[in-house]
């Protein structure tokens, strides 16, 4: 009976293991009978860029793929005239979030595609194909322990817009300029209110890039900065930098960062199938794995590798604060005056 039982294990692995492998070589195979160019616009840190694109030259040497680098407001803003011309300078984006994609979607300009890997998706897509999660941000508080102590630290988002000791001491992204700064005050008008707004303004929350929060972090200037989870991890792993990762009390605005690619008639390469197949590939284990070396979370279920140094994603997840799309998206010219009026014209 037992032999009989590690038979059926034994079997069960092999399934198991076939399984995975068939899904990378269904990949491959596909691959080799494609070939071409295909340009993708990223807002991804470029050393991640730079170590992806070795990967994808490995496991697909007949595509060449092309990254070109931009912040978000940036790529948005170059997206936006290559869309008044017509004709769009890349075949894939990963730029934002879902707020975005649905901006390009109701544009006419995204290639509907449903890929085999969403059904191993932990994060909500586009029931119709038009985009879908590709990594997890994650918007967070962060201190120095070097600096201050915890006790003198806000650990809510709420507490960092109406807590006294810190006023004058905060920084976070321009909501204007950054999609996941846009989400995540999004997120804070929703539960609070724009009442929210107007206390970031009376703690002269000074509004800056994440680059220039972590130095005033190190050196005191800022007590705390509200800041994506990456840019923390980043610096503690490459720098082995003291700065702390606070998981608001009150839930991170948790941001699944899209990939979209460009329909035929408006795609620089007029390569569909090679986008489809690198849309696969980012949504593989494989590719996730590049995505979690990049201090960003995975989008797939049952997913153990986590970012350096951070907590597991479902536990972010369960405490999350939610974000709607579609307020981040209809409502983001009235959330976006609202924010200059009541913050940044205050200051």
């Amino acid at each position: 009976m037992i032999g009989v039982k590690k038979h059926v294990q034994a079997l069960a692995i092999l399934l198991v293991m076939t399984l995975i492998v068939t899904g990378l070589v269904g990949i491959g195979s596909a691959s080799d009978e494609v070939s071409g160019r295909v340009v993708i616009y990223t807002s991804m840190y470029e050393d991640i860029i730079e170590a992806m694109d070795r990967t994808l030259n490995k496991r697909f040497p007949n595509i060449d793929v092309v990254f070109f680098y931009g912040g978000t407001g940036t790529l948005q803003a170059k997206i936006a005239a290559e869309m008044d011309t017509g004709k769009m300078g890349c075949d894939i984006m990963m730029v934002a979030d879902p707020s975005y994609a649905l901006e390009l979607k109701d544009a006419g300009v995204l290639h509907k595609y449903l890929s085999p890997a969403r059904e191993n998706l932990a994060f909500e897509y586009e029931k119709e194909g038009y985009w879908y999660p590709v990594r997890v941000l994650n918007m967070v508080l962060a201190y120095n322990p070097e600096k201050y102590s915890l006790e003198e630290i806000p650990t809510s988002l709420y507490d960092f817009a109406y807590d006294e000791r810190v006023k004058g001491y905060i920084s976070m992204s321009n909501p204007l300029t950054s999609g996941s700064a846009m989400a995540a005050v999004t997120a804070l008008r929703d539960k609070y209110g724009y009442e929210y707004f107007e206390a970031l303004g009376n703690q002269n929350v000074m509004i800056e890039s994440g680059s220039v929060a972590l130095t005033k972090l190190e050196t005191g200037e800022c007590k705390v900065i509200m800041i994506l989870e990456e840019s923390v991890l980043k610096k503690r792993e490459e720098e082995d930098s003291q700065l702390t990762v606070i998981y608001p009390d009150d839930g991170s605005v948790l941001m699944p960062s899209t990939i979209v690619m460009v329909s035929d008639e408006w795609s620089a390469s007029n390569n569909i199938k090679a986008a489809e197949i690198i849309t696969d590939w980012f949504l593989s284990e494989e590719g996730q794995a590049s995505i979690v070396d990049g201090w960003m979370h995975s989008v797939l279920k049952d997913y153990d590798r986590l970012p350096y140094d951070s907590i597991p994603t479902m536990e972010i997840l369960a405490n999350s604060m939610p974000v709607n799309w579609e307020n981040c998206y209809y409502e983001q010219e009235e959330i976006r005056t609202k924010f200059e009026e009541l913050v940044t014209f205050r200051r």
